[in-house]
């Protein structure tokens, strides 16, 4: 960290006008794919905090079509800026002299950014009932960014509907793992394709946690760093994804209503909003962040960040899962029974882990701040998915290798089964009106979120069949 500390000093009072010290740096809980740090700097003999946005690890990464670069997120935050989009100030971006690598350092601006906190704090309740329609207003302006004034068009990817839709089937292919949900999702989106779209800057990360409020509304759109030129209602969609609601009914970002948000959206742009065309792209969403949340995972096999959020994210895609079960297959669902343990260990397996569990969050969290308490928060999370796991999943999983043993005829074992599903399933000789495996799916999907989150309201959605 010293070294860290001593480089980023230098860039600080060489780089930043009036700074004299570098103060102290915090890096933040949160930002699965990015590093985010507070610093708090000394300029003209007042403390001034800033923020900066790191690669992972200090690595410095190639840009590829799904990511440019943090330089170019700089860049877009700068244009948007200048569109009248709530943004900060980018003060300097990090260059390969300073050995820090990929990132920039910009303005400090206070404000909330929980999800959470934004659908339920009575803080914010004033500005939740307009949130809505100022979103729509302020993806519409980000949607008339003149790429070429900007110099954004050469550095970022064009990604029509269907070229994203197979961009996201390659990333999955590569994890190598059969997840028959994912293929049956990518069947039905294949078949509804948006035929007539525009082609503007895409966000590609709106939504509720990735933007900044205070009492008055929104002050700065976050993240920028997936951004794209494609369909601007892949970021309306992305907006409605059920992931992003965190818990709150209201389908735009947990606090508005669909209305809201395409008047506050038409009113800026002109462009009528097709509530089906969004629909496509908020089950994109869900299926986005399926793979999404599955990448994360890898990461924590093959590194650089090898931290206890990187699995934890990887089960999440249980949840976009039971989105898209409630958003195309919704259905009738019979829930697993716990079976009652007749072992008589001392102590039992899931004694050691309650144990364990318990210690971190009665007396290790406590102990903690910052980064360190939210990380010790999530490895109490993934104690209690193993804790479920143990009452329940060998029979969840017996009865999903029974009903795949009935449909194709075989006593082969659950991988493969689950392997002839999902070749199935891409090569077409299984459609998605098959109402048996739709059936399938909707007992595998929730029976499987019933461990890895039971709490999350796609779950409880999925149970009242709705």
């Amino acid at each position: 960290m010293a070294g860290f500390e001593s480089k980023l000093r230098k860039v600080v009072t060489e780089h930043i006008p009036g700074c004299t010290e570098l103060l102290a740096v915090e890096r933040l809980s949160g930002g699965a794919s990015q590093e985010t740090y507070r610093l708090t700097l000394s300029i003209d003999d007042q403390k001034v905090h800033m923020a900066m946005r790191r690669s992972p690890g200090g690595e410095y990464v190639e840009p590829v079509a799904a990511r440019p670069g943090l330089d170019v997120e700089a860049m877009l935050i700068q244009a948007a800026k200048a569109e009248g989009v709530p943004e900060p100030e980018v003060y300097y971006v990090l260059q390969r002299e300073n050995d820090l690598g990929d990132g920039f350092i910009m303005q400090w601006l206070d404000g909330e950014a929980l999800g959470a906190r934004i659908v339920r704090s009575s803080e914010y309740s004033q500005v939740r009932p307009g949130l809505a329609r100022e979103c729509g207003r302020i993806l519409a302006r980000i949607h008339q960014i003149d790429l070429d004034q900007n110099g954004l068009r050469q550095r970022l990817s064009r990604i029509p509907p269907e070229a994203f839709l197979e961009q996201m089937l390659e990333r999955y292919y590569l994890l190598d793992t059969p997840q028959p949900m994912i293929d049956y999702t990518a069947s039905w989106l294949r078949e509804h394709l948006p035929e007539e779209y525009r082609l503007t800057l895409v966000h590609n990360d709106f939504r509720n946690g990735n933007f900044l409020i205070d009492k008055k509304g929104i002050v700065a759109i976050l993240d920028w760093e997936v951004a794209h030129i494609g369909d601007p209602m892949r970021d309306l969609g992305w907006m409605c994804t059920n992931s992003w609601r965190f818990g709150a009914a209201p389908p735009v970002g947990g606090f508005g209503e669909y209305q809201d948000f395409f008047e506050g959206y038409e009113e800026v742009s002109g462009q009528a909003v097709n509530a089906e065309h969004v629909k496509f792209w908020e089950v994109f969403g869900s299926f986005w962040w399926a793979i999404g949340c599955l990448g994360m995972a890898e990461h924590y096999r093959t590194g650089p960040d090898q931290t206890v959020e990187r699995p934890a994210i990887g089960r999440l895609s249980a949840e976009c899962q039971v989105d898209c079960i409630n958003l195309i297959i919704p259905g009738k669902v019979e829930l697993v029974a716990g079976a009652d343990r007749v072992d008589e260990d001392m102590p039992r397996i899931d004694e050691l882990v309650v144990s364990v569990r318990d210690f971190i969050r009665e007396e290790v969290m406590v102990e903690l701040q910052g980064r360190n308490q939210f990380l010790a928060r999530v490895a109490s999370n993934s104690l209690d998915i193993a804790l479920r796991d143990m009452a329940t999943g060998d029979e969840h999983r017996r009865l999903e290798h029974n009903r795949l043993k009935d449909y194709f005829g075989s006593q082969d074992t659950l991988a493969v089964l689950r392997w002839r599903l999902v070749k199935a399933l891409r090569d077409g000789s299984v459609g998605i009106t098959d109402e048996r495996i739709k059936e399938h799916l909707r007992q595998t999907v929730v029976n499987q979120i019933a461990i890895d989150q039971p709490k999350y309201s796609g779950f409880l959605r999925a149970v009242e069949g709705c």
